[in-house]
């Protein structure tokens, strides 16, 4: 009698019974979805290797070429530090005619208030002022000298003469600070123009001084030349009788210096006027440029 798990020799499972024996032998499905997501992050940490380097790579590119473009600007700033500033041509180098109509110019934005006619009776006729065109160096203060020497002959020969009289110079020089009127008197001392006979040469500022310390220093010294701001001169000029005008032969305005701005002693408002009323505009001082025996000079 056979039992009922006995199996006869050739027994075949059928179809149903021989998947569900193989299910055994297979993972589940969460492991396998394990196995797969594993796959995946070996594949992005792959991946992700080559991009990491790529940003590195861009990264120094990006740094080098900064540096590179850092380096270049310090040279170039270098360059233009080295580079010498390039002066603007100087008003003064012009014709008589043409520094005429630009006196006239900016005496009339002093004078605003002024008709047509009654500046004209203020303004600096042609004839005062000295042509310097044959001069066609730098005007600055280390050719200043040899400007004198070369271009104003009768002014050299009257600051190497021993004056005449207390307080009054054959030469007023018009600067528009206390420095640069200091650096002026420095080069005007110098022994080619005063030779040995030659007087003083008066520094007039109001800073560090008191306008009756320079009345006082005027009236006691034989002085061949006066430098000074428009607004001590002025003052001097117009306000005293220590500084006179008998003597006076040559007034030179010193236009071609600029500021730390760019500005010039008649682009400033204060000086330009100044010199237009109380300097340029004294009655002695008109007076003698239109009679002729004053001559203006721009440097």
């Amino acid at each position: 009698m056979q039992h009922g798990d006995d199996l006869e020799d050739d027994f075949v499972p059928d179809d149903l019974v021989a998947l569900s024996d193989e299910e055994e032998d297979l993972p589940n499905t969460e492991d396998i979805g394990g196995l797969l997501s594993a796959d995946e992050d070996g594949d992005n940490n792959t991946a992700a290797q080559p991009n990491a380097a790529q940003s590195a790579a861009a990264l120094e590119k990006k740094r080098k070429r900064r540096a590179k473009e850092k380096e270049r600007k310090a040279k170039k700033r270098k360059l233009a530090e080295t580079v010498e500033p390039v002066e603007p041509p100087s008003i003064a180098a012009q014709p008589p005619v043409m520094l005429a109509d630009y006196l006239s110019t900016m005496q009339a934005k002093t004078f605003s208030d002024m008709s047509g006619i009654e500046l004209a009776d203020m303004q600096i006729p042609e004839s005062a002022i000295a042509d310097t065109t044959m001069w066609t160096g730098p005007r600055s203060l280390d050719q200043l000298v040899d400007f004198i020497v070369k271009v104003l002959p009768k002014l050299h020969t009257r600051l190497s003469q021993r004056p005449k009289s207390n307080g009054a110079p054959t030469l007023l020089y018009v600067a528009g600070a206390a420095l640069r009127v200091a650096d002026v008197t420095r080069v005007l001392r110098d022994k080619r123009l005063r030779g040995e006979k030659g007087g003083d040469v008066a520094k007039l500022f109001a800073k560090h001084f008191k306008l009756e310390e320079h009345v006082a220093y005027l009236k006691r010294t034989k002085i061949a030349a006066a430098v000074g701001t428009p607004g001590r001169l002025g003052k001097l000029l117009c306000d005293t009788d220590a500084l006179a005008t008998t003597a006076l032969t040559h007034i030179i305005l010193d236009v071609s210096y600029r500021d730390a701005k760019q500005r010039t002693l008649l682009d400033i408002p204060e000086t330009r006027n100044e010199v237009f009323r109380t300097v340029l505009g004294a009655p002695k001082v008109l007076n003698g440029l239109r009679q002729g025996t004053i001559q203006l000079v721009l440097f």
